[in-house]
């Protein structure tokens, strides 16, 4: 059986990535989770996580006594060890563009990821207005994701109403964004709502919400936006 290592559920948009794809896509695995209390180095987090990866991050995938880090490349892993799951556009170009698009989303959009962390519990539509306001490169990235979105959605308009048709690696990929514009009542087409309306059902992203929502976490260095409850 697989085991997957992944952070707070609320709070961590890679495992998110990761977990969600396995899910969706019916692949077994064992779940266990490795709260988060800090990230220093002597956290019980940190010192759990060494046991399984020397990268000192989530998530993880151990198959058997082999440990796979970073979320690009437990998904390429999952779709060789996985090829009738079809995680990946069958198309050839289709299949370029998808892992295009997963590596942008992977190695970008800093500004989003720092002005809006994910938070999927929270309602913080005050600081989307006010991230909105002050910062530029995040209306930049977000404006870049709706293109990406726009021009897929076109290309692909029949299937499940997927960004390639049918669910793949990057639906998962961009499942945390669509966290994010929620969560933070960032303004965006309509048919992008109807997109992130989509992914958010997918009984993969439900079962993440729900579990999230169950964590009742606060942890002061994901929470930037509140001091408390």
């Amino acid at each position: 059986m697989l085991k997957l290592f992944i952070g707070n559920k609320n709070y961590s948009s890679w495992s998110m990535r990761a977990w969600v794809l396995m899910r969706q896509a019916g692949i077994p695995f064992d779940e266990v989770k490795l709260r988060f209390d800090s990230f220093d180095a002597d956290s019980k987090f940190k010192n759990a996580l060494a046991q399984v990866s020397p990268a000192g991050t989530v998530p993880v995938l151990v198959d058997e006594s082999f440990a796979v880090w970073d979320s690009l490349a437990i998904a390429e892993y999952l779709a060789e060890r996985f090829p009738g799951k079809q995680l990946w556009p069958a198309d050839t170009r289709d299949r370029a563009r998808a892992r295009s698009i997963c590596a942008e989303m992977h190695a970008g959009f800093t500004a989003l990821r720092q002005h809006c962390p994910m938070n999927i519990e929270a309602t913080l539509r005050e600081a989307g207005e006010r991230v909105w306001r002050e910062q530029p490169q995040v209306r930049a990235d977000l404006a870049r994701i709706v293109a990406i979105w726009t021009e897929l959605l076109a290309q692909h308009p029949h299937g499940e109403g997927m960004l390639f048709g049918r669910f793949s690696i990057a639906d998962a990929f961009f499942a945390p964004v669509c966290m994010r514009i929620v969560s933070y009542a960032l303004p965006v087409p309509e048919t992008v709502h109807t997109y992130m309306a989509r992914v958010r059902a997918l009984p993969g992203v439900r079962a993440w919400i729900d579990d999230a929502l169950g964590e009742h976490d606060f942890v002061p260095f994901d929470e930037p936006y509140r001091s408390g409850r």
